[in-house]
């Protein structure tokens, strides 16, 4: 059974880890809104696969319609932000004491930002579009943190406190 100053402490800690994740989210979203040209290209160069080896048993995977490439860059945009605004209700509920809600809620936003991360730039921009390959344009690292961070976050709002299961 957890005391009520370590379960204050935890309950402390897991509101503030939220609010931090949802800060990074919303940054990044305002950057690419604000800057947008920037991870433009980014998102360009990796679905165009042209910093890869050039592989002909891949290239076939390459998206070099600009039109599909800005869309999918904006839907991108529109997901982080959609993130950290559930993020940011998440830490809201956190700080409100309302556990059932802020696990509920900071759930769906962490898992937002690990699908963005994991699943999209890890999983389809590392493996499928080869990002791993470029020198360039290889966001794995920075990826791989976010995703890391995401899944910390989660994992300590499910630690016990006072008394739960």
């Amino acid at each position: 059974m957890t005391s009520a100053p370590a379960a204050r402490a935890l309950r402390l800690a897991v509101t503030l880890l939220t609010a931090s994740v949802a800060l990074y989210t919303a940054l990044v979203a305002f950057g690419n809104i604000t800057d947008f040209g920037t991870n433009q290209q980014f998102v360009r160069h990796v679905l165009a696969m042209d910093t890869t080896f050039r592989d002909d048993d891949l290239m076939w995977r390459a998206i070099t319609t600009k039109g599909l490439q800005d869309t999918a860059y904006v839907l991108i945009i529109v997901w982080e932000t959609a993130a950290a605004l559930v993020l940011a209700a998440g830490t809201w509920f956190w700080a409100r004491r309302d556990l059932g809600r802020a696990r509920q809620v900071s759930t769906y936003g962490l898992l937002m930002v690990m699908l963005l991360f994991g699943g999209g730039f890890i999983a389809i921009g590392g493996e499928w579009f080869a990002m791993w390959q470029s020198d360039t344009w290889n966001g794995l690292d920075a990826a791989t943190r976010v995703f890391v961070f995401a899944g910390v976050v989660l994992l300590a709002q499910y630690l016990p406190a006072d008394g739960e299961a």
